[in-house]
């Protein structure tokens, strides 16, 4: 259920390193907390951010949840399909439902992510 070769926050955000790209989505965790998700707020490409700064919202049924960079952080592109569908987030978070992609600036801040193992222990504590 979480891809190992993803690297997690204590927020429940998800981060994937493509070179030194990445995407970013929330976890199956997160959204399960969050319930149906009804709108995603999200920043255009260009914006920069530091790591555990809130880049965007998520709105469901339930509640408005921040999401916090995980990596100091260029956004270079928007999952647009999230924007117009953000349901697909409760279908198919660390796929489909990613957020945005990302340069890295800053690659020891990739290195102090939590790893699988680690993030699942944090969940199956709370």
């Amino acid at each position: 259920m979480y891809p190992e070769d993803y690297r997690y926050t204590k927020d429940h955000e998800w981060i994937k390193k493509d070179g030194s790209a990445a995407i970013i989505g929330i976890t199956v965790f997160a959204q399960k907390e969050l319930g149906d998700i009804v709108y995603v707020d999200l920043p255009s490409a260009g914006k920069k951010y530091q790591a555990g700064e809130a880049f965007g919202s998520i709105e469901s049924v339930k509640a408005v949840s921040d999401i916090y960079a995980p990596v100091a952080m260029e956004v270079i592109a928007v999952n647009q399909e999230i924007i117009d569908k953000p349901e697909t987030i409760n279908s198919d978070a660390h796929g489909k439902g990613w957020l945005v992609k990302i340069q890295i600036q800053n690659e020891g801040d990739f290195d102090r992510l939590l790893k699988v193992e680690d993030y699942k222990k944090l969940i199956s504590a709370e």
